[in-house]
């Protein structure tokens, strides 16, 4: 059973959104770390080489920051991170990512050749098993954001060369692919024509098509276009994160259901909790009134800005939050729909109580156990679904 050590810190929330709750700190049984150590472990977002190409760190060994590092991998139990080749959305109109996207691509080939003995790329999902028996944690990557596609097939040839096998179609704005779910500009009404092309292009090429980011409408289109699963690499649900269209609807689920595809659940706490997800909007809003009311620069506004900082920490989300999703998806469409897509490294100080960086992967199969969760349903969800949509395009492609 999940034990729980609780420290009586009540975590004070903006008044507007007031629960209080305990930080929790979770110790997985011997059986949840072997199930994390013995079977395959697949975590479809990791965000490393945007973090050590911006202030780099040697990631094969023990680090002081970030979430990933080798020894802590390997205490989780994690076989194969997909390493995000993520392009900032400011790239679309100021040019560069291409040369941006094969930088970070040769960040990991360069942390391979580093450490061969503990690295090996994986372009297939047999490399990934072959790489696993040989003890050699496989980094397989995907790109967040098609903006480096620059509307042109010839560029998708080049990264999957490269390895790219997923491409997330947008990211935080629109983009010459897809609308994003974080734009209000919708220029397309979902996909641009040369989007609905680069799907296709994508299922041909056995590159599997990421819907994360992308707005509603393009999340409908890429299921009607696409003739290969899909994938959400690093999605929650809308369920419990009302109006926050970054999230995955009901209706969006049962749809990737039918698709066959899979969601990967995000761990950061703005997509897994209510009132961490509108924390920074609501905070905003207190400050922004505060200097209104006492000038912006005032030693007063300054004061009570410090205070209200104080009073109301962020209010982190918990491992038994993000099991609710994923007993949600279960309950919706079905274990076999189920994965993992941390965020790692992408979503800084947020990440849940419980689940605070990739050696805690056996505290979620300790909680999956504690609410029922067969040996086989957590093998599934800690990468058996993905190897099975993965595998799928692959046949799709051929």
């Amino acid at each position: 059973m999940l034990k729980k050590t609780i420290t009586m810190t009540a975590l004070a929330v903006l008044t507007a959104t007031a629960t209080s709750s305990f930080a929790e700190e979770y110790t997985a049984s011997e059986k949840a770390r072997k199930l994390a150590q013995e079977n395959l472990l697949i975590d479809t977002h990791i965000d490393v080489p945007y973090r050590i190409h911006n202030e780099w760190e040697d990631v094969t060994v023990a680090t002081q920051g970030g979430d990933f590092d080798y020894p802590r991998a390997v205490e989780g139990g994690l076989n194969a991170p997909f390493m995000s080749i993520y392009i900032p959305a400011h790239y679309e109109q100021s040019g560069g990512s291409i040369q941006l996207a094969n930088e970070l691509i040769d960040g990991m080939e360069a942390l391979v050749g580093r450490a061969p003995d503990k690295f090996a790329m994986a372009y297939t999902t047999d490399q990934v098993i072959k790489n696993t028996e040989k003890g050699l944690m496989s980094l397989a990557l995907g790109m967040e954001n098609g903006t480096p596609i620059e509307g042109d097939l010839d560029n998708l040839e080049h990264f999957y060369k490269r390895g790219i096998r997923y491409i997330t179609l947008a990211h935080s704005q629109s983009n010459h692919i897809s609308d994003s779910s974080y734009d209000i500009r919708r220029q397309w009404d979902g996909l641009s024509p040369f989007g609905k092309k680069l799907v296709k292009a994508m299922n041909e090429m056995g590159v599997m098509v990421d819907v994360s980011h992308i707005s509603d409408d393009a999340f409908y289109q890429v299921i009607e276009i696409s003739e290969a699963p899909v994938i959400a690499s690093h999605s929650s649900l809308r369920q419990y994160t009302p109006g926050f269209e970054r999230n995955m609807s009901d209706d969006m689920l049962k749809k990737l259901g039918e698709n066959g595809g899979v969601i990967q659940i995000n761990f950061g706490s703005s997509f897994v909790a209510k009132q961490a997800n509108r924390y920074r909007d609501m905070l905003k809003k207190r400050i922004e009134a505060v200097k209104d009311q006492y000038g912006e620069d005032s030693e007063e506004a300054k004061q009570r800005i410090a205070e209200i900082e104080k009073n109301n920490p962020y209010p982190y989300a918990t491992l038994d939050q993000v099991l609710d999703h994923i007993d949600h998806v279960k309950a919706l469409i079905g274990v076999e729909h189920i994965g993992i897509g941390s965020d790692y490294d992408g979503v800084g100080d947020s990440l849940p109580v419980g689940l605070k960086d990739v050696s805690s992967y056996p505290n979620l199969v300790q909680g999956l156990l504690d609410r029922g969760y067969t040996d086989e349903e957590i093998k599934m969800i800690l990468g058996g679904n993905l190897m099975r949509v993965w595998q799928q395009v692959e046949e799709y492609a051929k």
